[in-house]
């Protein structure tokens, strides 16, 4: 690949703006095939097609008040009560005649409408009351017609539309959403327990699928691995997803193989290294087939490469705007020194137009990042001009 997302040339960490840009261009690049996800899944995700209405909402003339259904003039003469789900009490109504009926309830037919509680007498099987005709019922496809279009292409799936097309029949969407494996690799790295006496908890693996599932793709399976290179080599060559995210192992160090893995399966390596602070030791390849991302060990760096090439390559992939960005430049306040080479990924609490540095931001801690509403992107020679700023998913 040549351009933006050409090699690491002459052993030079990328700028991480270039970086950046290389991460989403390959995005683009792959894209991904679109899945038939279930519903309670697709949260997040980008439409692969139009959805249409399956049946027409509301499905049947339905009340919309507590009250009776009324056909005619009245006074009525009650003749049954009908409770939403339940079997109708009357198939029809004649002039003169009414059913009790609940919000929801299907309405009998030719009901002309419905008279509320609050606006109707009972003097035993006698209904009075002012009516007015066509109040008060949810007629049938007044609000989708059936085989109408609800949502568009492109579209990003939020809790609304999920309730949407389930109301209309949907038990699956047409969506694009990248599948992530995800390999946690290091000796050290326990699941359970108190850190101490040599170990240390997975930071990454608990973090890693609520920022994906955000950004809209979906995470396959978490792995932890040691550092034998045998075992991240099988596990790499067979992971079976889009984007496999390998969390430390980029570095160069004796227990880090992610390099020399790419080479061994004829990878293209478009990012080796980044320059920024944390999160350098970063790495961006693919093959024909997988998209590979090489996310640093210390958990608050990871986060750092995550915001830096994982999140713009899945929104790419799955056509949607990246969600990090769109916030305007801020005056960054709080005590924050460039430095002289590489970029500082400061996180911030923004109030109003300004964004306070709240510290903790050591590559191996998320403290910092717990209390922020965004990182701050500090150029290198940075004089305290307004700065661009990340917002965290």
């Amino acid at each position: 690949m040549s351009g933006s997302c050409g090699d690491r040339r002459n052993g030079v960490d990328r700028p991480w703006p270039l970086a950046r840009e290389a991460a989403g261009f390959l995005g683009e690049q792959k894209g991904c095939a679109a899945r038939d996800t279930p519903v309670e899944r697709a949260l997040g995700a980008v439409l692969a097609a139009d959805v249409h209405a399956l049946v027409g909402l509301p499905a049947f003339d339905a009340s919309a008040m507590d009250g009776f259904a009324v056909a005619g003039l009245g006074p009525w003469r009650l003749i049954g009560t009908q409770l939403a789900g339940r079997t109708p009490a009357a198939m029809g109504l004649r002039p003169g005649e009414a059913v009790e009926v609940a919000t929801g309830a299907r309405v009998p037919k030719d009901t002309e409408c419905v008279l509320p509680y609050e606006a109707a007498t009972v003097r035993g099987t006698t209904v009075e009351g002012v009516a007015e005709p066509g109040r008060h019922v949810r007629w049938t496809g007044e609000e989708t017609a059936p085989g109408e279009i609800v949502l568009r292409r492109g579209t990003v799936v939020g809790p609304a539309a999920l309730g949407l097309a389930a109301s209309l029949g949907h038990e699956t969407l047409p969506v694009f959403r990248p599948r992530v494996a995800v390999l946690v690799t290091g000796d050290e790295v326990t699941t359970s327990g108190l850190p101490g006496e040599g170990s240390v908890r997975d930071a990454i693996g608990p973090m890693l699928p609520g920022i994906v599932d955000r950004v809209g793709g979906g995470i396959e399976t978490v792995r932890h691995l040691g550092d034998e290179r045998a075992s991240l080599s099988q596990a790499v060559a067979e992971a079976d997803a889009d984007v496999v995210a390998v969390c430390g192992s980029s570095s160069r160090g004796p227990a880090d193989h992610l390099r020399s893995i790419m080479e061994e399966l004829g990878a293209r390596i478009v990012v080796d290294g980044v320059a920024c602070r944390p999160g350098h030791p970063q790495l961006l390849a693919h093959d024909d087939r997988t998209v590979f991302v090489g996310l640093p060990g210390n958990p608050g760096a990871a986060l750092v490469a995550v915001l830096t090439l994982l999140i713009p390559l899945l929104a790419a992939m799955s056509g949607r705007p990246d969600p990090c960005t769109g916030l305007p430049p801020s005056a960054l306040e709080g005590r924050v020194r460039a430095h002289e080479g590489d970029t500082r990924l400061v996180p911030v609490r923004l109030e109003g137009d300004r964004a306070h540095a709240v510290g903790h931001d050591r590559p191996g801690s998320l403290r910092g990042a717990a209390l922020a509403d965004a990182y701050a992107v500090v150029p290198p020679g940075w004089e305290g001009a307004r700065v661009e700023l990340l917002r965290l998913p």
